[in-house]
């Protein structure tokens, strides 16, 4: 999926597709790759060897790249450990398309535009349809403080930690509930000795 652009008197020829713009936000998210480097290897992805020969547009191809990534909509820091990831849940991704819209995305060559509003369309109904994916993204934001029984919230934040993103899991245990129970009247009995 090609898209041309124009920056001064050099037309470019702008990859669109869905696997492009997927692989360049794995590249933006590598720390191990300068920011310098990160940007150049954005801008051979998009616009090929041909992108690299015009050091002056640089930043407007990556500027024009960045736009067409974030669909026209305003892109937010935000500090939230996010709910999916295109690498890591490609396969949920897929099995989603395939259940609500019967797409093969294997074999589809579909614009990036496209993949995102068909991407934030998928089936997401706590009473009815639900595709895998959001099943997923809505175990992984659920809210263990809104249930009181313990043997309950033990199973659901184990189902979490199964489905949990591994980029963002952190090395430590989270203690279970019954630990928790008993730390705190172990600091009780404590205060009670005093």
């Amino acid at each position: 999926m090609i898209k041309k652009i124009q920056i001064d008197d050099v037309i470019y020829d702008a990859r669109v597709d869905f696997r492009t713009v997927i692989r360049c936000n794995e590249i933006s998210e590598d720390k191990t790759i300068g920011d310098f480097e990160r940007g150049l290897a954005i801008i051979y992805m998009v616009y090929g060897s041909n992108g690299l020969e015009h050091a002056e547009h640089y930043e407007k191809l990556l500027r024009w790249a960045l736009n067409y990534f974030s669909c026209g909509e305003q892109v937010h820091e935000s500090y939230e450990k996010p709910d999916m990831d295109y690498t890591e849940d490609m396969d949920y991704i897929e099995a989603s398309f395939m259940s609500d819209y019967h797409i093969d995305l294997e074999n589809e060559d579909m614009s990036w535009h496209k993949f995102h509003k068909l991407l934030n369309g998928l089936s997401n109904s706590e009473t009815g349809n639900c595709c895998v994916l959001n099943r997923i993204r809505n175990l992984r934001n659920f809210d263990l403080s809104e249930i009181k029984d313990a043997k309950q919230k033990d199973k659901i934040r184990k189902a979490q930690r199964q489905v949990a993103l591994k980029k963002y899991q952190l090395p430590k245990k989270e203690a279970t509930e019954e630990q928790l129970k008993s730390a705190e009247e172990f600091y009780k009995a404590l205060e009670r000795s005093w």
